[in-house]
């Protein structure tokens, strides 16, 4: 059975949101972010969602391919308007990180990990991205699109992925809802980013998004890892500063990422 989503049932569960009345549904497109960007670049209003049954250009960070199977995924891009300096963007990554993971536990309740600053995990492979784009000037954002990529019911993937992903369907050996997995992502979203959002309550919202993260995320403390950052470098992680970059402990003192890719180092290494 084919997994399509019903426009009327999403529209009638997004109510009362700020996504209300600003879902878009595509049966194919090259990538939601690239779209998401160009209609925010031609006015499109804060909370509008763009959602695709298939990408045939999704992307990843740094320009990676992002593999969309038609029907199986969740591929979704979120525009917001945030009153936000650039350098607190990050925020809206991390809290992107938290809905998705409270979303699939409230579905499946599978218990999920975020790996640092934007993929979704089961133990070692992962099942889901994010990538924040931005349009910017040097104290504030313009507009801010958040690409979330989930595999859901992926049966299979490409030989080239088969020891580092993994989807929900592989996990629980059954398949789950897009449609409500989809509902309970963008109502996550918007308690998330309502917080977040308020400009006089961006202090509060990083303080929680700092401590539920240190809760919910293995791979903020204590996880060994290489950094594809200046070089490369390897070290212990060691929590998150104030800004929402991650420390990592080196034999030359603390490092923090900034930008960089972060993968596990094998102990056998």
């Amino acid at each position: 059975m084919t997994d399509l989503f019903d426009a009327v049932d999403l529209h009638s569960a997004l109510e009362g949101t700020i996504f209300a009345g600003k879902l878009h549904l595509f049966p194919t497109i090259d990538s939601t972010n690239t779209y998401a960007m160009q209609e925010a670049a031609n006015g499109a209003p804060h909370g509008s969602v763009y959602v695709a049954d298939e990408q045939t250009a999704g992307r990843g960070r740094s320009d990676h391919a992002w593999h969309s199977e038609p029907h199986a995924g969740l591929y979704v891009s979120i525009l917001l308007r945030p009153q936000m300096t650039p350098a607190d963007a990050l925020w809206l990554s991390l809290a992107t990180g938290l809905a998705a993971q409270q979303a699939i536990a409230n579905i499946t309740a599978l218990v999920t990990d975020i790996r640092w600053p934007n993929d979704l995990m089961f133990e070692d492979r992962k099942f889901g991205g994010i990538l924040t784009e931005m349009n910017a000037e040097a104290t504030r954002v313009r507009y801010a699109v958040i690409g979330i990529g989930i595999n859901v019911n992926h049966s299979r993937f490409p030989s080239e992925l088969r020891t580092t992903a993994t989807s929900i369907r592989m996990e629980l050996d059954r398949l789950t809802s897009r449609e409500d997995l989809l509902i309970a992502l963008l109502q996550t979203m918007h308690t998330e980013m309502t917080g977040l959002l308020r400009p006089d309550n961006l202090a509060q919202a990083t303080r929680s998004i700092l401590r539920r993260i240190e809760e919910k995320s293995t791979w903020i403390r204590g996880k060994r890892v290489t950094v594809e950052e200046a070089g490369g470098y390897t070290g212990v992680t060691a929590g998150l500063d104030t800004r929402g970059f991650l420390c990592v402990q080196t034999g030359e003192g603390i490092r923090t990422v900034l930008s960089g890719g972060v993968r596990e180092k094998p102990a056998k290494d």
